[in-house]
């Protein structure tokens, strides 16, 4: 009984309706699609002969473009750009563009490595040199205070000589 209680309680929380206990039971909460009734086949054969069945799973051809054919050469398909042919499968191109978008990624990783070695590098140069972010900004607050202190002084000069 508790079964059946969790699973009307779990029903009413999501927003279906309360279904009886005999209905839930036999639908299992699958679906309850009505099936469809397929109807006969004429007897007689369609007058037009029907074209030949294609694969579902199979794609159609695709025209690579200029950069489809430099990824094709830089993943190692062809050798030249002579010998991809006109149409190729749109499976072959998704596999080359997989391959370079993950040479990129470790063409990515490894600049960033380099960047953050090159930052490491500088930063112990500019700590022999005894410089800091600290010593930079407390040298532009100085100056700043400085041209603060002389605009005034001009301005106490100026209004000195008015009077």
């Amino acid at each position: 009984m508790n079964f059946v209680r969790s699973r009307l309680s779990i029903a009413n929380f999501i927003g279906q309706r309360c279904r009886p206990v005999t209905e839930t039971w036999s639908h299992r909460g699958m679906c309850n699609k009505p099936q469809e009734v397929k109807a006969e086949p004429p007897a007689e054969p369609p007058a037009v002969p029907a074209q030949a069945p294609r694969a579902a799973f199979r794609l159609p051809g695709y025209k690579p473009s200029n950069m489809d054919k430099r990824f094709l050469i830089w993943t190692g398909r062809f050798k030249t750009a002579d010998q991809i042919p006109e149409i190729v499968s749109f499976e072959m191109l998704d596999a080359a563009r997989n391959k370079m978008r993950v040479k990129v990624c470790y063409m990515m990783m490894v600049a960033t490595v380099m960047g953050c070695l090159v930052m490491v590098f500088l930063g112990k140069r500019a700590v022999g040199r005894h410089e800091s972010l600290t010593s930079q900004n407390l040298e532009k607050k100085a100056k700043w205070k400085e041209e603060l202190r002389k605009e005034k002084e001009a301005a106490l000069a100026l209004s000195e000589k008015a009077q």
